[in-house]
């Protein structure tokens, strides 16, 4: 029963680690999307 216990919170850390990821590199890709507006902006503006 224990070891039962035990693979379940070792799949659940994973998949844990798995949507921290995905969350990490969606952060990751709109903060590349927000930097590339305030850019195109900044042309906007500045010329």
């Amino acid at each position: 029963m224990s070891e039962n216990l035990d693979s379940n919170n070792i799949e659940n850390d994973d998949l844990n680690l798995n949507n921290e990821d995905c969350e990490y590199k969606y952060l990751n890709t709109r903060l590349k999307e927000i930097k590339s507006n305030i850019a195109l902006l900044e042309k906007i503006i500045f010329k």
